[in-house]
């Protein structure tokens, strides 16, 4: 298979998986009924979960500058912000090309080379990438005996037990495999795993460290409080910090499954709110509220910046 094959599969695959799970969530919930919950949803909290989102976006940019002023680049502040919404709106559109487009626009603007530029962006995905696993833990722990109870009383618990000990097994096995890999996949998980451990490391070892750790804390916690704050909007709607941790979970690795989460983005979330017996109908259409504001937002100011940056930039 050739690569421009590979890549039109990457591209239509997500689009047509998107498409078949709007059809499904809609099955849910009727069209009308779901028009009505946008229509009575208070816009006010939404407008505070955007708020946060925003704040988000503009720490994300802020703190880009931390990772180029090692090498000697000190980025205009407009052009880093533009330069992430641009990334967040092309990731809609092909998945994962957003970092591409957004080491190029600072390429183009800012005269960083687009290897370097682009290096800073792993790096910061490798921060990204550690708060989500620490936000699966703590959920884990604030959640422990529910997600105990839920296991014990849907899964047979030697059956549990035998599933981890062969997990534990395996896992000790594919290690091993991997430490002695000199070629093909092994190699490339050492690689990929040795890649990983030296960004994590890297960041404890820059000059503002604990300014680069508090917007990745911060980052993520606007994130969290977008998700929070919206649920508010759909009158009745109660739901507890556990399910907002794991609605929370479940709506991120949706993004990343799809283009921006389209038609996972309400299942996923409305199937982790079924776990505490929250109501399908409302959940599927906090889903769809949710993801549509995000969305929203990403078309609107990422459209703008696109726009604006050739004017931002007209007299460089």
């Amino acid at each position: 298979m050739n690569l421009s094959v590979k890549k039109i599969i990457k591209t239509i695959l997500p689009l047509a998986l998107g498409g078949f799970l709007v059809w499904y969530s809609i099955s849910k919930i009727s069209i009308n009924t779901l028009l009505q919950y946008f229509k009575d949803a208070n816009y006010w909290w939404i407008a505070l979960g955007l708020f946060f989102g925003v704040l988000s976006h503009l720490s994300r940019a802020y703190r880009w500058k931390y990772l180029l002023e090692p090498m000697g680049y000190k980025p205009d502040f407009g052009n880093s912000t533009m330069a992430v919404l641009v990334a967040y709106l092309v990731n809609y559109a092909v998945p994962r090309a957003g970092e591409v487009s957004r080491a190029a626009v600072m390429a183009n603007y800012e005269r960083i080379p687009f290897e370097k530029g682009f290096g800073t962006i792993v790096a910061e995905r490798i921060a990204d990438l550690l708060m989500m696993l620490l936000i699966i833990v703590i959920t884990l722990f604030v959640q422990f005996d529910f997600i105990y109870n839920l296991l014990t009383k849907n899964v047979n618990p030697i059956k549990v037990i035998v599933l981890l000990i062969g997990l534990v097994l395996g896992f000790l096995l594919f290690t091993q495999y991997v430490k002695r890999a000199k070629s093909g996949f092994g190699l490339k998980i050492k690689n990929f795993v040795a890649g990983l451990i030296e960004g994590a490391t890297s960041i404890f070892k820059m000059k503002n460290k604990w300014a680069f750790i508090f917007h990745t804390v911060f980052i993520w916690l606007m994130y969290v409080l977008m998700f929070w704050a919206t649920i508010p909007a759909i009158e009745g709607l109660s739901v507890p910090i556990g399910a907002v941790l794991i609605g929370f979970i479940a709506g991120g690795f949706s993004i990343a499954a799809t283009n921006g989460g389209i038609g996972l983005y309400p299942v996923a979330v409305a199937g982790a709110f079924a776990l505490f017996n929250i109501a399908e109908e409302p959940a599927n259409a906090f889903g769809w509220i949710m993801w549509t504001a995000q969305t929203v937002m990403i078309i609107v100011f990422g459209g703008l910046s696109f726009l604006a940056l050739p004017l931002y930039n007209k007299n460089k």
